[in-house]
């Protein structure tokens, strides 16, 4: 079964840049690095694939500084001609050599004819090993878990596929794409995982994979501790964290004796690896959105398919009509922010929320979304307007009338007001519309100044 990812248009735009510079690809093991590199081979007439994991492919690096033999070696030990026509070389498993890491850079300006492609997962332990890094002559592209179009892709639902990209979306076709965001949210977005359910449509079948996936992560992380102490408190995090429903403490996690600065550490560790990353709140009304690392995180895991698996809730999501209502809202709050990060592949991406703790009063919006000026609040919530308190909260304290509601229900735009009289407006999006969030603000934007101007 083919992946069809968003990511391919920017390689093909990338092939045809006369900037082009050695592209390196990032993301957690298993989100299909490998897979969508090998789909773009195609559009060469000679490919070059190492695995920096193999000996004799790291070697290679190892042996000389000399990009001349460096290439001469690479062409000849894979049988591949050296002429004028299109080459991608493409470098696998690149954190297992900090050298063929460092000689990106002279590849990149003693060989611009050539297409160099590198992958790696938990890069961000092996770029301290390399000696003048060649900052500004690489270029990134973030790799995630599949998002709510690519999933559909997959599962070869291309026709509501192409409504989904109808802004607005039409009502007609709102329970139909709703079903199918549901099998989403259930399945998650592991291509592995995906592969096989648009092979089958079997879910209960996937339990094996799923658990060979969280354990070859969990494997993975443990490489990269210090110590064993620091070892021991990885292991501790990743069988805890995902019974934790809410934002966490450092001190005591998973009700143990470890001490704030020991889950700091390994918490950071497990947030490079991507598997369970640290959301931060923020306080920011106005751009820009600054975390603040003074107040307690929430965990976001790499898939929300993995943690239904992990928390062995998968079989009560299939019978529910909103999962807005299950898990205190925690699977929905999570997934919606999976995509929110899906939706960033130049950069290292992570959504905020919002909170206002004082000393009689509190209030917390589930995100908040930087848009050119303006942050905008996004509620994921069921109910009607005077449910909204933090919302109202933020909207009488901002320089916008800008808001998101994210829900069951249909597409809509509503003119509403705060307790305290400031008119806003809230757009109402269905939950699988999470791809879509910067493209709907705009609408939003647009449609409320023609508004304006009728008025």
């Amino acid at each position: 079964m083919q992946i069809i990812r968003k990511s391919y248009q920017y390689l093909i735009d990338w092939k045809s840049s006369s900037n082009r510079k050695p592209l390196l690809i990032r993301g957690a093991r298993q989100v299909g690095k490998t897979t969508l590199v090998r789909q773009f081979a195609v559009e060469f007439s000679n490919f070059v694939e190492l695995n920096m994991e193999k000996e004799a492919d790291r070697n290679i690096f190892e042996r000389t500084d000399d990009t001349i033999k460096i290439l001469d070696t690479i062409f000849l030990l894979n049988n591949v001609p050296q002429n004028n026509q299109p080459t991608l070389i493409f470098i696998d498993e690149i954190q297992d050599s900090p050298k063929a890491i460092h000689q990106l850079r002279y590849l990149y300006e003693e060989h611009p004819e050539l297409f160099i492609i590198a992958a790696g997962s938990l890069l961000e332990f092996s770029l301290n090993k390399v000696p003048n890094f060649p900052v500004g002559r690489i270029d990134y592209l973030f790799l995630h878990p599949l998002n709510f179009d690519e999933f559909l892709g997959t599962v070869q639902n291309d026709k509501v596929l192409k409504v989904l990209n109808e802004i607005p979306v039409p009502d007609y076709a709102h329970e139909i794409i709703l079903n199918l965001f549901h099998d989403y949210a259930i399945i998650g977005g592991m291509p592995e995982i995906v592969s096989h359910y648009a092979e089958n449509k079997n879910i209960a079948a996937l339990s094996g994979i799923y658990q060979q996936l969280w354990q070859s992560y969990k494997d993975d992380v443990e490489k990269y501790a210090k110590n064993n102490s620091e070892r021991n408190i990885i292991r501790h995090i990743i069988e805890t964290a995902p019974n934790e429903a809410d934002r966490i403490k450092f001190e005591g996690f998973g009700n143990s004796n470890y001490r704030s600065r020991e889950v700091g550490e390994a918490m950071r560790t497990l947030d490079l690896s991507r598997i369970i990353q640290l959301i931060y709140p923020s306080t920011s009304l106005t751009p820009p959105v600054i975390a603040n690392y003074k107040k307690r995180p929430r965990l976001q895991f790499l898939d929300t398919g993995l943690l239904n698996q992990i928390l062995a809730i998968q079989g009560e999501l299939i019978s529910l009509n909103d999962i807005n209502t299950f898990y205190k809202g925690r699977i929905i709050q999570h997934l919606v922010g999976q995509q929110l990060i899906s939706q960033n592949d130049q950069m290292s991406y992570k959504p905020y929320f919002w909170v206002r703790e004082e000393k009689n009063a509190s209030s917390e919006i589930d995100f908040i979304y930087q848009f050119q000026n303006y942050i905008i609040p996004i509620e994921i919530k069921s109910g009607k307007q005077g449910k909204l308190r933090s919302l109202h909260q933020f909207i009488e304290r901002t320089n916008h009338p800008y808001a998101i509601r994210m829900l069951a229900n249909t597409f809509s735009i509503e003119r509403v007001k705060t307790p305290a009289g400031k008119p806003y407006i809230l757009m109402n999006l269905p939950y699988y519309l999470g791809t879509k969030i910067p493209q709907y603000i705009e609408y939003l934007l647009d449609r409320y100044e023609l508004i304006s101007e009728k008025r």
